[in-house]
């Protein structure tokens, strides 16, 4: 059998056909409207408007959203997102899937909390396409101890006047509307309250964050905050609790990133195993020289381990029994998985590897984003601990 992405997955007894004609719709559009482009976005810093209506046609922007909204919510599971993240992999552009999916993070508290004035308001066009949602948490001044930011929201009459600002904002350039964490309170997590802010109100300002490492064509800013008037009633949740809002979200950005870090990682096995098989050194293949051979079984033992966690992780949230600190642990193991064949790839591939233009080396370059976003390595270490009461 060849080792390649698909083979290189775990069998899985909970994926039904749907799951596959799911996986196969995804494929189909992926190598139509996205992997011929995805290399030039990227050189380019952008990707085209247009995505995001076609990606609406096919039912990604929709997945696990209410139908009342335009969404697809009827038979979904944790298993269609898995697949969906896993064919955004693929395209080996990690910032096509962070720009065009970021709807997946910044949406979901207007769903679960906001009003049914704002959710009318927001939810049908950013799922249509046609707008554009973000989340904004990080500041300038602290990172991932969100209970200590300190963007101020001061209730004035029916109006919450809001100063500060937030930075590595994905998608904040283009975005309509920010979920936005605020400091209605006192210090710590109890006062936190999440608004959604309109990107047009007087006093919003940003600038593009276009200098970065990894994922080009990522739209990514900083957003400032100059007493901006925000109706009281884009308040998601209640006054003081918006912890918890931002806390609900965060457990499935975390799974969302590690299904596509081990996705990423079998890219980096695939490209490996095809170049050890066709270049020729000290006159045989690279992949009969032992040395070569080892780091490829590494590869795969590490992947196998992490799709097993992925896969015990989905069931227990299938069934009810969600866990952050297994999530927490979860995106450490695929992040360390992604960083060490992102590495072992490049060293078999050797020079073709640091050329731009291929997967493997666009896949190393964003491995760094992936370890940091949503959390830390050493914050999800931390979140784990706390859950044995440490």
């Amino acid at each position: 059998m060849s080792l390649d992405f698909d083979s290189a997955r775990l069998p899985n007894s909970c994926l039904t056909s749907e799951h596959n004609e799911w996986r196969a719709q995804l494929r189909r559009f992926f190598e139509r409207e996205v992997i011929p482009f995805a290399a030039d976005w990227d050189e380019d810093g952008a990707i085209p408007d247009d995505l995001w209506l076609k990606a609406s046609e096919v039912g990604l922007l929709g997945l696990g959203y209410p139908e009342e909204f335009g969404g697809t919510s009827e038979g979904i599971d944790v298993w269609h997102s898995i697949i969906l993240n896993e064919e955004l992999a693929r395209v080996a552009v990690g910032g096509v899937g962070a720009t065009l999916m970021v709807h997946g993070i910044g949406l979901p508290p207007v769903i679960n909390f906001g009003s049914d004035e704002i959710k009318q308001m927001v939810a049908p066009p950013v799922l249509a396409g046609t707008k554009r949602i973000s989340l904004a948490i990080t500041e300038p001044g602290g990172g991932s101890d969100v209970a200590q930011l300190q963007t101020t929201a001061r209730l004035d009459g029916d109006h919450y006047v809001v100063n500060g600002s937030k930075t590595y904002i994905t998608g904040g350039m283009n975005a309509n509307w920010f979920t936005t964490a605020v400091r209605t309170g006192g210090e710590g997590s109890s006062g936190v309250s999440t608004l959604l802010i309109p990107s047009d109100a007087e006093g919003v300002s940003r600038t593009s964050l276009d200098k970065k490492q990894g994922w080009w064509c990522s739209d990514t800013a900083t957003i400032y905050f100059d007493n901006v008037r925000v109706p009281v009633g884009n308040l998601l949740g209640q006054e003081n609790k918006g912890f918890s809002v931002i806390m609900n979200n965060f457990n499935s950005e975390r799974l969302a990133m590690s299904a596509s870090m081990e996705a990423f990682s079998r890219v980096c096995l695939e490209d490996a195993v095809i170049w050890a098989r066709e270049r020729k050194t000290f006159g045989k293949r690279l992949a009969d020289h032992q040395v070569i051979r080892h780091k490829i079984a590494e590869m795969k033992q590490r992947i196998n381990a992490t799709q097993a966690y992925l896969q015990l992780t989905c069931q227990q949230i299938q069934a009810g029994n969600e866990n952050a600190g297994d999530i927490a642990l979860l995106k450490v193991q695929s992040s360390q998985t992604m960083e060490f064949c992102a590495r072992e790839a490049m060293q078999i591939l050797g020079g073709g590897g640091y050329m731009r233009g291929n997967r493997v080396e666009r896949i190393y370059r964003e491995v760094r984003v992936n370890a940091i976003g949503g959390g830390s390595e050493e914050i999800m270490r931390d979140l784990a601990a706390r859950q044995f009461g440490l």
